[in-house]
């Protein structure tokens, strides 16, 4: 800090880039450690830093779905375990969309970060698991009714407790899953991450000191929040609507599921209002809180100025209106294992509510989803296997140019597994791999 107690702009700009850093490192961490071809190669997983009040802090560059989806994970766990409880050597561990997470197969861990015995930051990772148990290998059952058939339930619990894991816990997890050494190959990387960034986060308090380092902290989240709100009120005010379906929930075939939003902004807020969205659905295309402020937050951050650094004062503007018992706020039990492509159609319909006011800006809708093949059995030796690809769409083009063939949009960021990933990890042979010709809108420059 200078002589007048304020922050020196270029240290709170290094710091900024250090704890993007961090984050990335804690990524890069997480995608060389862990077991899963769906997690080397599909990249399904996410790391992120948060202040100990559960506002993110940085983010790596990974998937938007599972970095908001964090938030109100760690908001339970710090519920559940309030922070003058936690201790060093502290693990903590849930699941359960209905307890902040947002579909099983999504393990969250959290780790408390400590400087001198003060709690200074909170190191979260995100990951997909290959299998979760439930009634399918992947435990994305697409005939699901209810959360039970889609696999082990953990609300807020402790992994490990000052250092010592919690073995009745991890002989749980393993009892329940189709391949406990790949699960647990996996958990501990998200663990192994989360101490990488934590650290490296002590490292910075011993440098700038914590109550210096919780200053910049506090600084960076009110300039984004400051640029947020002025790029909000360069956006056309006013409100604006838009209605979109996704065919249907795997149960009820011949009926459709509407996602309605309407979308006010005015001085800087902007409220996305879900009213008139359909009501809970039978199958597994139900969505809970978490996933729609995700796809909420990542509108946000599409339609305002990129260079606006991505932390939790981004997200201050933002209110949710999320009726009660719909597709978007369903009530336990209701399934929500393919909750993906109801996010990702969320998304489109939060940016397409603004494309009549910003036509040269927002491109046509994307295709809005995310194919999950899973695949399990035996092999001849016996031993089990689960594995899962992933299959894009592309993105809807833009004025002057076409869109993007065979990408990730709409909140999500993984990759297909390679033909010879998959082979080596399972008893299967693909026979091509190609881009289906002609299967999107032919556009005015294909």
């Amino acid at each position: 800090m200078t002589n007048n107690g304020r922050i020196d702009p270029i240290t709170l700009e290094v710091v900024r880039h250090k704890l993007d850093g961090i984050a990335n490192e804690m990524e890069m961490t997480l995608l060389k450690s862990s077991f899963s071809p769906i997690v080397k190669e599909g990249l399904d997983a996410s790391a992120g830093l948060f202040t100990p009040d559960g506002t993110t802090l940085a983010q790596a560059c990974a998937i938007p779905v599972h970095l908001a989806t964090l938030i109100p994970a760690i908001a339970k766990v710090r519920e559940t375990y309030p922070p003058e409880t936690m201790q060093e050597g502290d693990v903590y561990v849930l699941n359960d969309p209905y307890c902040g997470g947002t579909h099983l197969p999504d393990f969250a861990i959290i780790v408390p970060v400590f400087h001198r015995g003060r709690i200074v930051a909170l190191s979260a990772t995100m990951t997909h698991h290959q299998d979760v148990g439930g009634a399918t290998p992947g435990s994305i059952p697409t005939n699901a009714t209810e959360i039970f058939q889609e696999g082990i339930r953990v609300p807020p619990l402790k992994l490990r407790e000052a250092g010592r894991m919690n073995d009745t816990l991890v002989k749980m997890l393993r009892q329940n899953v189709r391949i406990p050494d790949m699960f647990m190959g996996d958990l501990h990387a998200q663990i192994a991450a989360c101490t990488v960034g934590a650290r490296r986060i002590g490292e910075l308090a011993e440098r700038h000191g914590s109550n210096e380092m919780t200053a910049i902290f506090g600084e960076l989240l009110d300039r984004s929040e400051q640029l947020t709100r002025e790029a909000l009120k360069r956006l056309p005010q006013g409100t604006f609507h838009y209605v979109d379906y996704l065919d249907n929930d795997g149960i009820e075939l011949d009926k459709r599921i509407r996602i309605e939003v309407t979308l006010t902004i005015e001085n800087g807020n902007i409220l996305f209002d879900f009213t008139g969205s359909s009501p809970q659905v039978q199958g597994p295309l139900n969505c809970v809180p978490s996933g729609v402020q995700a796809a909420a937050f990542y509108a946000i951050r599409a339609l305002t100025d990129s260079s606006i650094p991505t932390n939790g004062g981004c997200f201050r503007p933002v209110r949710l209106k999320l009726p009660e018992g719909s597709v978007i706020n369903p009530n336990d039990p209701a399934p929500v294992n393919a909750r993906g492509s109801t996010i990702k159609r969320v998304a489109s319909c939060c940016i397409g509510a603004l494309a009549q006011a910003l036509p040269d800006r927002i491109p046509a809708g994307s295709a809005s989803q995310l194919l999950v093949m899973a695949f399990g059995g035996k092999r001849a030796d016996g031993s089990r296997f689960v594995v899962g690809d992933l299959v894009a769409g592309g993105s809807g083009g833009a004025k002057g140019q076409d869109g993007v063939d065979v990408i990730e949009t709409d909140a999500t960021n993984c990759m297909n597994l390679p033909a010879e990933a998959l082979e080596m990890d399972s008893p299967i042979r693909m026979n091509r791999v190609a881009c289906r010709r002609d299967s999107g809108g032919a556009g005015e420059y294909r």
